[in-house]
């Protein structure tokens, strides 16, 4: 059974034959049923998600996956010597408590670098998550568009405005979580 929107005749889609990706979850008290992930769960096949599903997939049972993001915590600038340099961290809440920081490095004339570190220490060759990887589909759709105000509360203004900006870069440096390939 297929719960599919209707063409633009009325008709349900010519489905037969056709080879789609599911992604699907047990449903509750029923061992014999699945349901759709969500919205998106059905995808029509093709190789290039096929290969990305198998990828995530795989990261996902491995033993040091990444933890599921849950929210945004605290989140702190520190200005650099020189004009224009500077450094926000800001600390991610997760499923299971591990440890998650983001941290732009600003340097005067150079593009900001982000990284994100999955542990207590904040380690120089610390980098931004590849695109498609299980580490960057748990930041770019887990994470609010913006920081959230209680996150810079403790901050003066003039940091948690750059804290703020730094949030926007890296949102924007992600850029959407999308549902399809």
């Amino acid at each position: 059974m297929v719960d599919s929107p209707l063409d633009w005749r009325g008709k349900p889609p010519r489905l037969k034959k056709e080879r789609m990706i599911l992604y699907a979850r047990s449903v509750a008290g029923s061992m014999d049923q699945v349901q759709l992930a969500g919205p998106h769960g059905q995808q029509p096949w093709s190789q290039t998600l096929e290969d990305r599903t198998r990828s995530v997939a795989a990261e996902i049972v491995a033993p040091n996956a990444p933890p599921q993001i849950t929210g945004v915590g605290n989140a702190f600038y520190v200005a650099g010597s020189l004009p224009g340099e500077g450094e926000t961290q800001i600390f991610l809440q997760t499923a299971d408590h591990r440890p998650v920081s983001l941290s732009v490095l600003r340097r005067p004339g150079e593009q900001p670098q982000w990284s994100v570190a999955l542990g207590e220490i904040v380690d120089e060759a610390a980098a931004a998550p590849k695109r498609d990887t299980l580490l960057w589909y748990r930041l770019a759709c887990s994470l609010p568009p913006e920081l959230p105000a209680a996150s810079t509360s403790a901050l003066e203004a003039a940091d948690a405005g750059q804290a703020q900006a730094d949030y926007r870069y890296v949102i924007q440096a992600l850029g959407p979580c999308r549902p399809t390939s």
